[in-house]
């Protein structure tokens, strides 16, 4: 099983990942991302983008990555990972479901306030991140249109990150 954390830059997935994590027996986390900055490490260079979710060979790729972490582990992958545009989740999502991999997609909501704010005061990426701000309101379209009908979602506005892992893990045990 996939346990898929969607949800824009700031909302908490990867802090709630980790701790998602730690309350599913046998689950590791794979990050996607990872396999962008695979692509991105190509040389010459893959066409110029601003997202590397945009190559075509980074979906399937997940898929194929994921399902075979999953035929070697077994037990659940938790991958968190932002996907806004809507044709990409279902290449996703319908690539894992050719395989059997069941999914269950969760996102990770705040609202636009609680998410400029994390984002203003983030230690890691750094404060107020062009790339992170970016994305605000790619999401909230995404949330609109598509998303939250997609998925299973936690507000983690008033949420600690221990508190939206909770809710996911009892979301699942459910």
């Amino acid at each position: 099983m996939i346990v898929w954390l969607n949800g824009t830059h700031g909302a908490g997935k990867t802090t709630t990942g980790a701790l998602v994590r730690r309350l599913i027996p046998d689950s590791r986390v794979f990050d996607a991302e990872k396999v962008g900055e695979t692509l991105m490490d190509i040389t010459p260079g893959l066409p110029e983008t601003d997202n590397f979710q945009h190559w075509p060979p980074w979906r399937p790729l997940v898929v194929e990555t994921a399902r075979r972490v999953l035929d070697y582990t077994g037990g659940t992958l938790v991958i968190p990972m932002t996907v806004l545009v809507e044709e990409y989740w279902r290449e996703i999502s319908e690539g894992l479901a050719r395989h059997a991999v069941s999914v269950r997609h969760f996102v990770l909501h705040a609202d636009r306030d609680t998410l400029r704010a994390r984002i203003a005061n983030d230690t890691v990426t750094g404060p107020d991140s062009p790339f992170r701000l970016r994305y605000l309101d790619p999401y909230a379209e995404a949330a609109r249109t598509w998303l939250h009908a997609e998925a299973e979602v936690v507000d983690t506005t008033h949420l600690t990150p221990d508190g939206a892992a909770l809710r996911i893990a009892e979301a699942l045990k459910g």
